[in-house]
């Protein structure tokens, strides 16, 4: 009989596992995915009823040539210049989605912080310590884990600096 991976027998994904693996409290909440919305992000924060500045989404960076992760609320944007900047780079502008999907190992929509096939470079927007808890993708559309953002620092190595626009 083959031997289940971790991620075969908790049913979840790498994030979850990452998780799950490191002790951390964690809660997660699934939803049906509409591929009409317009926005993963927005469409996370209604499906669950929770603010979207407490939802943050995902967004993979070139910085000066190299991925970089941003984790920011979906109530607003990221500041590239600000991301540059948080990482000591010069130049900053949105991945391309192929590469994005290729490095972390998940689709657009889907992208988490936790759990990526190459671990990037993590910058979690400052405004996250307000909450206690904040919600982050789960590594698919439809899914979300809500942790403290102490905890999701401290597992991506992420610092923190100013970098999502109102």
């Amino acid at each position: 009989m083959a031997k289940k991976s971790k991620k075969q027998q908790s049913g979840g994904t790498p994030a979850t596992v990452a998780l799950t693996d490191a002790g951390v409290a964690f809660t997660v909440h699934s939803y049906e995915h509409d591929p009409s919305h317009p926005s993963y992000g927005e469409e996370a924060a209604e499906a669950m009823g929770v603010s979207p500045e407490r939802v943050f989404k995902t967004l993979v960076a070139d910085v000066d040539g190299a991925l970089v992760v941003a984790v920011v609320p979906v109530a607003g944007s990221l500041d590239l210049k600000a991301l540059a900047t948080a990482v000591g780079g010069k130049r900053a502008a949105m991945a391309d989605p192929a590469a994005a999907e290729r490095t972390t190992g998940y689709v657009r929509g889907g992208i988490s912080p936790l759990g990526q096939r190459k671990r990037l470079r993590t910058v979690l927007d400052s405004s996250a310590a307000a909450h206690a808890t904040i919600c982050v993708s789960a590594g698919r559309r439809g899914l979300e884990v809500e942790l403290s953002p102490d905890d999701l620092a401290k597992l991506t190595d992420a610092v923190s600096a100013s970098v999502g626009r109102a």
